[in-house]
């Protein structure tokens, strides 16, 4: 076990029209059309060359608002208690979120994006492509989730997002 604190400095700060964290979908599945920006500071703006080849983007960062880590928590999608790490749920140990966003285009240090399911000012810890090479599976199981009615997921979903 790893007694020493592990650090993350941000890399940059996503910009989205989400202002408050009970009015932001859950997912980028629920937050389809919704565009953003990812500011990468300057210092790491060359990390970026060849990014604009995908056409989707890992953007992995800080739960800036998340409430205090529970290990048990009613996920969004239904009533019911569920562990921590069988959800997408903020309240983690390590307050990490991901989103997979389509990638518009890149200007300089700052990346266009669209579906965006993240607060405005969220600290960016890293990009990473997504890929169908690496990253497309044939999901046979999605645990709890396949219990929840797909017409209820939507709306709970969205929250009070509209678009």
């Amino acid at each position: 076990m790893i007694s020493r604190p592990i650090i993350y400095r941000p890399i940059g700060v996503i910009h989205s029209e989400h202002m408050i964290a009970e009015k932001t979908p859950i997912q980028p599945v629920y937050a389809k059309g919704c565009k953003g920006q990812v500011k990468v500071f300057a210092e790491f703006a060359d990390g970026l060359r060849d990014l604009d080849g995908f056409s989707h983007i890992y953007l992995l960062y800080h739960f800036h608002q998340a409430p205090p880590a529970k290990l048990l928590v009613k996920p969004f999608l239904q009533d019911v208690e569920r562990g921590v790490f069988a959800t997408r749920a903020p309240c983690r140990p390590n307050a990490i979120g991901l989103s997979i966003v389509k990638l518009l285009k890149r200007e300089g240090n700052i990346l266009h994006v669209e579906d965006v399911d993240i607060i405005d000012g969220t600290p960016l810890l890293d990009i990473k492509p997504y890929t169908s090479k690496f990253d497309l599976h044939d999901v046979t199981k999605s645990g709890w989730q396949d219990e929840v009615e797909e017409t209820a997921a939507r709306k709970r979903g969205k929250r009070d997002y509209t678009r």
